[in-house]
């Protein structure tokens, strides 16, 4: 089937100021006709203060995505999230989706929902993330009764992460994933999130090895948006790409 026009668009506010890793995994995880639009602003690091300076930008990116007319709009960055707590999270959310008429999430309630719909409520967490910022997301996933019984990471500096190489990526993605399902075996699912991490490579070897669904950014926000519209999809996303993404579907 060939798709001439996008039949679904996906508004991503992205906490950076490009689009690069973002765009190039979604373009090879979503099926053929899913446009994304990105819009975005500078976050400064993990931090509650860094979150609250831009918030005046996200609701700039808001409005943005709504006169672009997208079907849906995802907030990027999981420690965005994080730092602000799922109660206040949700809030702004229910406040974008009002302001807008156009349903509006995050990466981290697409990984809540995707979880939920495994039925996992205990998973294991890799991350290229500092300590403060790993116990912010156990924090998050904790009031979705979600609880992280196991954690691999390889703390690195905000800059240094925009600045990692795919293929290191990869390779961090292999070991961390497969050193944290090999230690917490009674794990249900193991998340790996950050918008940069070039993972999606690791996800269908890390998924046949240890046999539980590996969650990313991209997965995650993907399904929720194919979910979201199981009576329009006009092809249906690559299987190779996990467990993830064939839930939407399923």
């Amino acid at each position: 089937m060939t798709v001439i026009n996008p039949w679904y668009q996906l508004g991503y506010i992205i906490p950076h100021i490009y689009t690069d890793m973002d765009a190039y995994q979604f373009y090879r995880v979503a099926p053929e006709g899913m446009m994304l639009v990105t819009t975005g602003f500078d976050l400064a690091g993990h931090s509650l203060e860094a979150v609250e300076r831009e918030l005046p930008n996200f609701w700039r990116c808001v409005d943005t995505l709504a006169k672009k007319k997208v079907d849906r709009i995802a907030l990027s960055g999981v420690p965005v999230a994080s730092m602000l707590g799922r109660k206040r999270m949700r809030e702004i959310l229910a406040e974008a989706q009002s302001r807008t008429g156009i349903p509006c999430d995050t990466d981290f309630e697409a990984h809540i929902a995707a979880l939920q719909h495994f039925g996992a409520t205990r998973i294991a967490l890799a991350t290229r993330w500092h300590e403060a910022t790993n116990s912010a997301v156990k924090r998050y996933l904790a009031e979705a009764d979600i609880e992280v019984i196991a954690t691999r990471s390889h703390a690195m500096s905000f800059d240094v992460s925009k600045s990692f190489r795919a293929a290191e990526d990869h390779d961090l993605a292999l070991k961390l994933g497969g050193e944290v399902l090999r230690e917490a075996p009674d794990a249900q699912a193991l998340l790996m999130p950050g918008g940069l991490w070039h993972a999606m490579h690791a996800v269908p070897l890390l998924e046949a090895e240890h046999k539980r669904p590996v969650l990313l950014n991209i997965l995650s926000t993907t399904r929720a948006a194919l979910a979201s519209a199981r009576d329009r999809i006009k092809v249906k996303p690559d299987p190779r790409w996990g467990k993830v993404l064939a839930s939407a579907v399923s």
